[in-house]
């Protein structure tokens, strides 16, 4: 905590502030107590470091201007084009949300004047603020960015529309990680035009607080109903979602399945290949998600039983499940010609979950954690770059061990001695 000092002078008092920062005592003086006592304030406020901007003996005083400063867009999106071993899908995702959400939105308003709303801005002291430049970006500049993504902006002029609509804590993340990286870039560059990136002590909205709302899991009935809605009106759609729900499947994996991918004798699919959105938004096949996606699951007799049946008269190079004309499902059209139709058809008979066809991935983890499968193993089987990954999105699921572990920590512990009882030394 910072302290207010009163030292007497030939020129009247001095209030000075003095704090402790890294094991070092840090003093500012003041002529009055008011604004002692309002940096004071601020000293605190920044966990009892220098207020971001202070220069000692003169107060906030705006950085100089580097002579090799830019505009912080056309360094964003010249950041973007030098990245290597990157899609051009990708490359232009990175670029649409730096024009989204980092340049803000113009909106005219009644009044015929053009405003700029929820991008990232140099905030000045007197409360007008200037285009952000990579040099004059501050830690509080990123956090009204964040604060912004969360809160969202409506309409002035109609309040039930959004100018800038509320983030989920899982965009805010994604777009706060960009961001952080192209600062980084300005940071690590041969002549750096910044000492620090403002990024990183940045305070984000928690993910996994909406852990469970994102996510669906289904109970074996409960699927059970969605399954026999579909093998009503088109089995091969049943039997698309029940290898989803079996193996964990992405759905640019499952679509892309090839005959060859099946080993007959080892009872095994090899994962090689997925759906990528290309640049002109149009899809290909490609290589998996990550390096890791590459892998090799075994089956169960039922599900190679359900794999023969499709693979008949199928060539290597033939897509395993796929619609009536032979093309590959696209997500889109399974979801509303088949799989809505059944999930509306279940849920007229008592269905209480409305699931995406993602959430057949996220049920099989939660069955083969209820059968105390390991996480490591759920990695895996599911392609996952990290376990990290995997104990983030469902470590919250592994309930079976608990008499387990209880069991042992049980047998660890030395028994508690019995109330009332007392030891007695052996004469």
């Amino acid at each position: 905590m910072a302290s207010i000092v009163e030292r007497p002078k030939k020129t009247g008092v001095t209030y000075q502030v003095k704090w402790r920062q890294d094991g070092a005592w840090q003093t500012e003086n003041f002529g009055n107590p008011d604004s002692a006592g309002q940096f004071k304030g601020l000293v605190e406020a920044h966990g009892n470091q220098w207020p971001h901007g202070w220069i000692r003996g003169k107060g906030f005083v705006e950085p100089d201007e580097h002579p090799d400063d830019a505009p912080f867009l056309a360094w964003a999106h010249r950041y973007v084009d030098r990245l290597t071993g990157v899609e051009a899908r990708t490359k232009s995702d990175y670029k649409r949300d730096i024009d989204k959400h980092f340049a803000g939105l113009l909106h005219t308003g009644p009044d015929g004047v053009e405003r700029r709303y929820g991008g990232l801005v140099h905030s000045l002291r007197d409360g007008s603020f200037n285009p952000a430049t990579v040099c004059t970006v501050t830690e509080d500049d990123v956090q009204d960015w964040v604060r912004v993504q969360e809160e969202g902006i409506r309409d002035p002029h109609n309040p039930k529309e959004w100018l800038v609509r509320k983030a989920s804590p899982k965009s805010i993340a994604n777009r706060h990680g960009l961001l952080f990286c192209i600062f980084q870039a300005a940071v690590d560059a041969p002549q750096p035009l910044r000492v620090t990136n403002p990024c990183a002590k940045s305070k984000l909205p928690r993910t996994d607080d909406q852990t469970e709302e994102e996510m669906c899991f289904l109970e074996h009935d409960e699927y059970a109903r969605i399954s026999a809605e579909l093998r009503a009106f088109d089995p091969k759609a049943a039997d698309l979602c029940d290898f989803l729900v079996g193996t964990g499947l992405r759905w640019g994996e499952i679509t892309a399945l090839q005959a060859r991918d099946v080993n007959k004798r080892r009872k095994t699919l090899s994962i090689q290949r997925a759906w990528r959105r290309q640049e002109d938004n149009t899809f290909a096949v490609g290589p998996p998600k990550t390096r890791k996606a590459r892998r090799v699951l075994a089956l169960s007799d039922s599900q190679m039983d359900l794999l023969r049946h499709h693979l008949l008269g199928c060539q290597p190079e033939g897509f395993i499940f796929r619609g009536r004309d032979g093309a590959a499902w696209r997500h889109s059209n399974f979801y509303n010609r088949k799989w809505k139709r059944a999930l509306d058809e279940a849920i007229k008979k008592g269905l209480t979950k409305r699931p995406r066809l993602h959430d057949l991935r996220h049920t099989h983890v939660s069955w083969l954690i209820a059968a105390n499968i390991p996480l490591p193993a759920i990695q895996v089987r599911l392609g996952h770059e990290s376990i990290t990954t995997t104990v983030d999105r469902y470590g919250h699921l592994v309930r079976a061990l608990d008499g387990e572990i209880t069991a042992a920590v049980e047998a660890a512990m030395p028994p508690a001695p019995r109330a009332g009882l007392h030891a007695v030394k052996a004469g």
